[in-house]
């Protein structure tokens, strides 16, 4: 090998920094990467899909590193190896490091197999002793960790894994160091006469695998946060859809209650209409369903509030035949046609008319009305807002719960309006994104949900700095 000179030697740490920093942002942008990284649990041919995408455009730099002169940052094979062994295990770091080494092998440097596979077994044991966390949370500041691992064991002296991890790369790039020294022929590595330029060789070597490390754990965040985004929704969700269930039951046995003595066929019919509806209520029901299934739901509702006003109420319905298969979230319709007909309809004495409406907008929005002629709301009720959460006084539980979903789901996407003339009756609008699947809606309302946690860390972390 012929000899390097320190400046040089300092240059090319500086840009294997870079080498490991670009490549390891590069994979990050892959989802089949992310998938394969972040997987619980890998089949060997996922293994060795991970294995291939971290090893092939590093192999190349082995390669370039061979056959164009004076190019030595390219080579970070040795820490990849390490790298390799703290993520996916020996067996499969092993196999890893032999294609690393391949190009330089061919090349004559014969001690670049056996080097790569002794890195690649001793990396894969040290992670089957520690934690998953343990690996993920390496920290390539070496002054940091080292000055945290001293303040540790000031009282109680104790063996830090991450220190052990930080041990055993220096300790291993010093021995391929000193191999190359000796045998320079037959293995390629960094080497000084100044023992100042040895040690920042040393101690380059942690940091090259730290920051993929840290890349990729970033990712790791992310995907963890989203997943706990989604499990927020569904419990939020779950609660406030358990929130009308009851409601709806109280009013339905009592309307019951006062049939089953004067009119107990009545009675028996709103009860077959009752079971049917509860039977869909216990049965495990997606969150968002297509609203031709709402449309159903709500016939039975409908029936129910048929059956206890008799002539006194109508039911109009003005469906438009390309809404029905647009998904929307489930239970939305019956609070807001409660509403109507109980703070509606049912103070009016002639009783009166529920329209249903739903049509695609130009703007490509779904827009669905529950209009009635009944006795109208107060203005402090009225106008049209964004679903940001906030209620109105008077709106009661029902419009409450259509707010709280609305804003959960869709954010500052979607609108209530209400528009009410006291004495003529009440419309209340609904404005949401069109979406054709579940999965669809869950996404976007993941992401807004991320975004919005995002803006708390933010805010948290700039009132901290003020602090």
């Amino acid at each position: 090998m012929v000899q390097v000179d320190d400046k040089l030697i300092l240059i090319t740490l500086l840009v294997e920094l870079g080498v490991a920093a670009a490549v390891s942002s590069s994979l990050a942008r892959s989802n089949t990467f992310k998938r394969l990284l972040l997987a619980p649990r890998r089949t060997v041919r996922e293994t060795v899909g991970l294995v291939a995408m971290i090893c092939v455009p590093l192999t190349l730099g082995v390669w370039v590193r061979v056959i164009v002169p004076n190019f030595l940052a390219a080579d970070i094979s040795l820490s990849t190896t390490i790298l390799l062994g703290v993520l996916v295990g020996p067996l499969a770091a092993m196999a890893g490091g032999a294609a690393l080494a391949a190009p330089a092998v061919l090349h004559h440097e014969y001690l670049a197999l056996p080097v790569n596979l002794l890195a690649a077994g001793v990396a894969g044991v040290y992670r089957r002793f520690v934690d998953a966390e343990d690996v993920w949370s390496f920290s390539p500041m070496i002054d940091l960790s080292i000055y945290h691992w001293v303040t540790r064991n000031l009282r109680r002296p104790q063996l830090d894994r991450q220190i052990l991890l930080l041990v055993l790369i220096t300790l291993m790039e010093f021995g391929a160091s000193l191999l190359a020294r000796v045998y320079p022929r037959r293995y390629f590595g960094l080497h000084s006469r100044s023992w100042l330029v040895e040690m920042t060789i040393c101690a380059t070597a942690p940091v090259v695998v730290g920051i993929p490390l840290k890349i990729w754990n970033a990712i790791r965040i992310e995907e963890k946060l989203e997943e706990q985004a989604r499990l927020l929704l569904e419990a939020r969700l779950d609660a406030l859809q358990r929130q009308i269930n009851p409601h709806f039951l109280f009013n339905t046995l009592n309307s019951i209650t006062s049939l089953v003595r004067s009119q107990p066929e009545l009675a028996r019919e709103m009860i077959l209409k009752l079971a049917n509806i509860l039977r869909v209520l216990l049965k495990d029901r997606e969150a968002f369903v297509p609203f031709h299934e709402e449309l159903a739901f709500t016939d039975d509702y409908l029936a129910i509030e048929v059956v206890r006003f008799g002539e006194k109420l109508r039911v109009v319905k003005e469906i438009a035949e390309e809404t029905l298969q647009v998904v929307v979230p489930g239970m939305l319709l019956q609070p807001l046609l409660e509403n109507s007909i109980k703070h509606g309809l049912e103070p009016r004495i002639g009783g009166g008319t529920v329209t249903l409406r739903s049509r695609i907008s130009e703007q490509g929005e779904l827009v669905v009305e529950v209009e009635d002629d009944g006795v109208g709301m107060a203005p402090e009720v009225e106008g049209a807002s964004p679903v940001s959460g906030l209620v109105r006084p008077g709106a009661g539980i029902g419009m409450r719960n259509v707010r709280e979903r609305m804003a959960v789901l869709y954010g500052s996407m979607a609108s209530v309006e209400i528009v009410s003339r006291p004495g003529r009756g009440t419309k209340v609008t609904l404005r949401m994104p069109i979406a054709e699947s579940a999965a669809e809606t869950w996404a976007q309302a993941g992401r807004d949900a991320l975004g919005a946690a995002s803006h708390l860390v933010d805010d948290a972390v700039r009132a901290m700095t003020r602090s």
